[in-house]
């Protein structure tokens, strides 16, 4: 049993970091975040201690994370994202650049939620997370050349969002 345990402790330090950014992305709160990420780990414990043979656990946790996201977007009834509040930016050296860095934030912010969910996720893992192509690939379930023209796609319809704001 303390294999598995172990096992599971060096999953848990590896993807918490990222598991959370992304549902925190997807939510409107921290403590959302916070309360979706311990069940997607919850549940990835209660299949990975069934036996469930799991080959990618960072991809099998994405899934979790976001099916409990559309599950809190369905018991919500409502699709919020990120406030600019939440966002804790680095420390810039004056107020003019504070300033410039919170529109750009928000603007980006505003344009990503405007995306269709595939371009958010796809943009999220390749950018924040760092996930390879064949990651992202494996995750969604698509060829490797589908998930660059996806991310592709995402990125363009990103940039014509942002021009519109």
């Amino acid at each position: 049993m303390g294999d598995k345990k172990e096992q599971f402790g060096r999953v848990y330090d590896q993807c918490i970091d990222k598991i959370y950014r992304f549902v925190f992305l997807k939510v409107s709160s921290a403590e959302v975040a916070e309360d979706l990420t311990s069940e997607a780990f919850v549940r990835y414990w209660e299949c990975f201690n069934s036996g469930q043979n799991i080959d990618n656990p960072r991809a099998f946790l994405y899934q979790i994370a976001r099916n409990l996201v559309v599950d809190h977007y369905r018991e919500k009834g409502r699709a919020q994202f990120v406030s600019m509040d939440n966002i804790s930016m680095a420390d810039p050296v004056n107020l003019e650049e504070k300033a410039i860095l919170s529109s750009d934030i928000k603007a980006v912010r505003q344009s990503l939620a405007g995306l269709k969910e595939d371009y958010q996720n796809v943009i999220i893992w390749h950018y924040l997370d760092e996930l390879t192509i064949p990651e992202i690939a494996k995750m969604m379930g698509r060829s490797e050349e589908a998930a660059r023209v996806l991310l592709h796609r995402a990125l363009g319809s990103l940039r014509s969002k942002i021009k519109e704001i």
